[in-house]
């Protein structure tokens, strides 16, 4: 078998995100695990705001060939007043609309990042019942990383405990469950 592929969604497109550095350290550790990863970045698909009477964009079922094409996917978000990012909410509410097979095929692993010390926890419990209800297999070991500007050092690698534990125990519960399904 090849290298399984990893997709990697991050929920903010902000210049200087934390959770998209938390994503570039995630993939540095997901290929130095053996898997190849690949940026769906969301910014790169034009999808306007959900709205059940537009036809469907051409930009969704990219969206969702891409992600089919993935062994696993990892999403990483920041919390919004306790909740998803509307980016993050609107992809999945367009996809989910098309088709579901984005969700049963990979595997899912679940990151977030914050300022302070709750790391996003909120916003990955809600991410994790949204993609459960749509058939996603998500591992159990989520990656919350709290106080983001003590939590990677000056390379952008994460080094704060328990997170860069955590990332290390979600991905090699990804590629398990990858290599288990093959």
């Amino acid at each position: 078998m090849s290298s399984p592929k990893i997709g990697f969604i991050c929920g903010s497109l902000r210049t200087g995100s934390i959770n998209q550095t938390l994503q570039q350290a995630l993939m540095a550790r997901v290929e130095k695990a053996g898997a190849s990863c690949v940026e769906l970045d969301l910014g790169s698909y034009d999808l306007p705001l959900f709205h059940g009477d537009l036809e469907t964009p051409a930009a969704v079922k990219t969206l969702i060939a891409d992600m089919t094409a993935c062994d696993g996917i990892v999403m990483t978000t920041p919390e919004y007043n306790g909740s998803l990012p509307p980016l993050l909410k609107n992809a999945i509410d367009w996809t989910s609309t098309v088709d579901k097979t984005q969700f049963t095929h990979p595997v899912f692993g679940i990151a977030s990042c914050s300022p302070g010390p709750m790391s996003g926890i909120m916003c990955m419990r809600q991410l994790n019942y949204i993609l459960m209800r749509l058939g996603a297999e998500v591992v159990p070991t989520q990656v919350g990383t709290g106080n983001a500007s003590k939590a990677f050092d000056a390379g952008g690698h994460l080094t704060a405990e328990p997170s860069a534990s955590f990332a290390d125990k979600m991905i090699a519960q990804v590629l398990t469950r990858i290599s288990q399904k093959s």
